[in-house]
């Protein structure tokens, strides 16, 4: 193979993963703005500032597009979880997540997507790193919140998935706009607001 070549593929491949990464983060900031339905493929490729046929020649559809955008920020949970010490307390490496996804709420990072839209969910099951991403993070969550339950410092009586799914709840909370948009709290406030209510709960002690 000659080398010059070589160099020109590699340099060639790198703009194309440059462009795609591109892509899945003004997606990401569009989802997180207006929601999936909002949202259109014009309006990515606009933003991107490439043509409409070249966002094409990376993702076939919308639903493409939010399943690689959702893939991103699985990589990024995912990655946080990896960092937590091993031997940390279950109940504050669950706390440290939901910091962290409230953080990321917050910064405008995080897709908003329907719940019941068939084919999106089609193109998220579909998309490898998404299922594999979420299927890390949901077995590292449930075995902390087990853990915790057994330690007396979550309620056992509660099943350990709707925990879970809780957690999960709050990566779509819209109690922090609301609190964002009163204009009384900094984001520090609101997420610590909204740790409280989640692991303290609003009964008084």
């Amino acid at each position: 193979m000659n080398p010059d070549n070589a160099v020109r593929t590699s340099f060639k491949q790198q703009m194309l993963q440059a462009r795609e990464e591109a892509i899945i983060q003004t997606a990401n900031r569009l989802l997180a703005e207006k929601g999936f339905e909002a949202m259109t493929v014009d309006e990515v490729a606009l933003q991107a500032g490439i043509a409409k046929a070249s966002l094409y020649k990376h993702f076939a559809s919308k639903e493409e597009l939010a399943a690689a955008a959702t893939a991103r920020v699985m990589r990024r949970a995912r990655d946080f979880i990896r960092a937590l010490p091993e031997q940390a307390p279950p109940l504050d490496k669950l706390r440290a997540v939901l910091r962290w996804t409230l953080e990321v709420k917050l910064a405008g990072d995080m897709p908003s997507l329907p719940s019941r839209n068939s084919t999106l969910r089609t193109a998220l099951i579909g998309n490898q790193d998404c299922m594999e991403g979420w299927m890390e993070v949901s077995d590292r969550l449930r075995a902390w919140i087990e853990a915790a339950q057994a330690a007396g410092a979550l309620n056992p009586a509660l099943p350990a998935v709707a925990v879970l799914y809780t957690f999960f709840a709050r990566a779509c909370d819209p109690a922090l706009e609301f609190l964002r948009i009163g204009g009384r709290y900094q984001d520090e406030q609101i997420v610590t607001l909204v740790l409280s209510t989640c692991f303290e709960g609003l009964n008084t002690r």
